[in-house]
């Protein structure tokens, strides 16, 4: 086939390239550009109309070179034959790279292009942007970065674009709602700022829209009222602001809606109860104004169903019970009240349910442990009454701490020494307390660092909602990564080397947690204490040439109720993966227990490198009492009794070492010194 007359030989290797960018000549080159490519052979009795669509050839062909050479793809497609060939390697839909035609008449045209979790690095070229014919752009899972070009709205044929997990920056394009043909929208998990463009509205056709973890922030625009075709909606993880969208109960068609981990208000809108088609809901940690489980009637094909840290107030509805498709329910850290409803028996397929820390009372219904059922969790709970019936069953784990309940027939009785005494004010201890310091290795087996700090051991296995008591300290876990391929992984371990520090080992393991891990301090005598909290990043990367290190781990860190860290990211702050960090906090103890809460509030990439690759991580923890800070009130006891004759002058100096104490008191509440109490949070 001759392309250029008479120059066949000098410009074959260009004409191919020109296909690949797919910018093209048409039977008129001096015609506006198409997005086909000519498939017959030129006319030598048209030489001007050859030398234009030579022309034409040398532009974009200097275009593609770049592209090929910024993106490194050189090695990935050959560029010896036609990438419209029939049966040619990328021409599937499997393929990675794939680059797909559409070849009818005398013409083809690049329909699909997919460049996708191969590390490409550097900036969208505008010259990508002349595949006018595009249906699928697929750039997901790259390591792209700076904005995305404006001209992304000249590509208005495309149904599918995926841009997600780089690390794009700057505004999303009001351009991208010129693409009205959309399907799906893809661009979570990267680092864009400012508000969501109004424009998207436009995009009526959309049925599915990614944007978790994107850096977006502001209100939710109401324009996106009119995305009435939504299935998918993930929003999880960005700084909006405002009211939950009351417009979002007008989506008859979504299945899949998740909103954690923004800064949005309730309450959950009465109107969601019109979303029949629900599979999956997933909202948490809203602000403000309590919501009620009222709109969930009719919501029968739900799931998965998580209103964790919503705010939810009252009773739980009985028909959520008759939920025969429900296999994952959270309502946890909420302000329910009331029984947990008999109809919880019902259950046919639900294996996850988590209702700690809210204010549930009475016994837990004696069946409720019903056939697929995985994990119980109900701690932090004012229940009482006996554990229900089948409790001791394989692969099964349950959490009652934190309640009254009657822990008979339980494998470690000894945990529930805490039970009673982690409700209200109670008294934690018979005993007079004698320990003023703990040290735990979390994750690990028990060592003992180069400074003789003994760290006990705790490699305990624990499931979804566990918890397990030693000698001096306890340790609740609940949650469970959700869609993780890989199974439960509550323990995090590497053979790398950990750097900032001459502990390497101590940081080697640590205990992880999708939701809620709490340490407890037992029997400590009252004071002052220092806590000391190690982490290490070991199961994120920080490879900046990879995609696979644009994860972000956020959490929250609460001691003795007081939230001490928030939004805390081990990796930033340690200026890397694999490195030491010790945070270390001041707080007091007055009730024999000490409470070290690890919680994920929604926050943070879920899926990188790995789905379920998100919630708190430590790596090992160092409490001791400040010297001479701790409370003699016990010591005291021994002695009542045996002083007499008091003269005034031993008064006085009573009143005066109480006043020195007085002051020492009130400067412990001044600015820069956290007073931290001893009351359980629901946090």
């Amino acid at each position: 086939m001759t392309w250029c007359a008479g120059t066949e030989k000098e410009t074959g290797q260009n004409v191919v390239v020109l296909w690949l960018l797919s910018t093209q000549l048409t039977n008129t080159p001096n015609t506006p550009n198409t997005g086909s490519l000519l498939l017959a052979p030129s006319e030598p009795s048209k030489p001007e109309e050859n030398k234009k669509a030579c022309n034409w050839v040398a532009l974009f062909v200097s275009a593609l070179n770049k592209i090929i050479d910024h993106w490194d793809l050189g090695n990935q497609l050959s560029l010896t034959i036609d990438p419209c060939t029939p049966n040619v390697t990328w021409a599937s839909t499997t393929a990675n790279p794939s680059v797909i035609c559409d070849c009818a008449g005398i013409t083809c045209h690049i329909t699909h292009l997919k460049i996708y979790a191969l590390d490409i690095l550097g900036e969208i070229p505008r010259e990508l942007f002349e595949l006018k014919e595009l249906i699928d752009l697929n750039l997901g899972q790259n390591v792209l970065s700076g904005p995305i070009p404006a001209e992304i709205g000249q590509l208005s044929k495309l149904q599918y674009l995926s841009l997600g997990i780089n690390n794009l920056t700057g505004p999303v394009p009001p351009e991208i709602g010129n693409l009205s043909k959309l399907l799906s929208l893809s661009f979570g998990s990267n680092q864009f700022s400012g508000p969501l463009p109004m424009e998207l509205g436009k995009l009526t056709t959309l049925q599915e829209l990614y944007l978790d973890s994107s850096g977006v922030t502001g209100p939710i625009p109401q324009e996106l009222a009119n995305l009435k075709s939504l299935n998918t909606l993930w929003a999880s993880d960005n700084l909006f602001t405002g009211q939950l969208p009351e417009f979002l109960g007008t989506f008859a068609e979504l299945k899949d809606l998740r909103l954690e981990g923004t800064l949005l208000e309730g309450p959950i809108p009465s109107n969601f109860g019109a979303l029949v088609k629900l599979d999956i809901l997933r909202v948490g940690d809203l602000g403000e104004e309590d919501s009620s489980l009222g709109f969930l009637e009719n919501l029968t094909s739900l799931s998965t169903l998580s209103l964790r840290n919503c705010q939810v107030s009252g009773k739980i509805p009985e028909q959520i019970g008759k939920f025969a498709k429900l296999q994952y329910l959270d309502l946890s850290f909420n302000k329910l009240t009331g029984q947990i409803p008999n109809s919880f028996q019902e259950f046919t397929v639900l294996q996850f349910l988590y209702l700690g820390d809210n204010n549930l009372s009475g016994e837990l219904p004696t069946n409720i442990i019903t056939p697929k059922l995985i994990a119980l969790d109900v701690s932090f709970n004012p229940m009482s009454g006996n554990l229900p019936l089948n409790f001791v069953r394989t692969g099964f784990s349950m959490n009652v701490l934190g309640t009254s309940i009657n822990g008979n027939g339980l494998p470690d009785r000894g945990g529930f020494g805490l039970l009673n005494c982690l409700q209200g004010d109670a008294k934690c201890s018979n005993q007079i307390p004698a320990l003023s310091s703990f040290s735990i290795k979390c994750g690990g087996t028990s060592q003992t660092s180069a400074s003789g700090i003994e760290y006990d051991d705790d490699s305990e296995t624990l499931g979804a909602a566990s918890f397990y008591k030693s000698s001096r300290w306890a340790v609740s876990s609940t949650g469970n990564f959700v869609f993780n391929s890989n199974g439960p992984q509550y323990i995090a371990s590497t053979d790398s080397q950990i750097t900032e520090t001459l502990e390497s080992e101590l940081y080697k393991t640590a205990r992880l947690s999708p939701s809620s891990l709490r340490y407890f301090g037992l029997d400590l005598m009252n004071g002052k204490y220092i806590v000391e909290l190690h982490f290490a990043e070991i199961t994120m990367e920080d490879d900046t040439s990879s995609w696979k290190g644009l994860g972000r781990r956020i959490f929250d860190v609460y001691i003795q109720g007081e939230r001490v860290l928030q939004d805390f990211n081990i990796q930033k702050e340690a200026g890397g993966s694999k490195r030491a960090l010790i945070k270390t906090f001041e707080t007091n103890v007055s009730n024999t227990i000490m409470n070290i809460h690890f919680m994920w509030a929604g926050k943070g990439t879920c899926c990188i490198p790995l789905q379920g690759t998100y919630g708190p991580l430590v790596s090992a923890i160092n409490v001791r009492q400040v010297p001479g800070a701790g409370n003699s009130a016990n010591r005291g006891r021994k002695r009542v009794g045996r002083i007499v004759g008091i003269s005034l002058g031993c008064a006085a100096a009573v009143v005066i070492v109480s006043s020195v104490f007085y002051l020492w008191w009130i400067k412990d509440d001044a600015p820069g010194h956290m007073r931290v109490h001893t009351d359980i949070p629901k946090k």
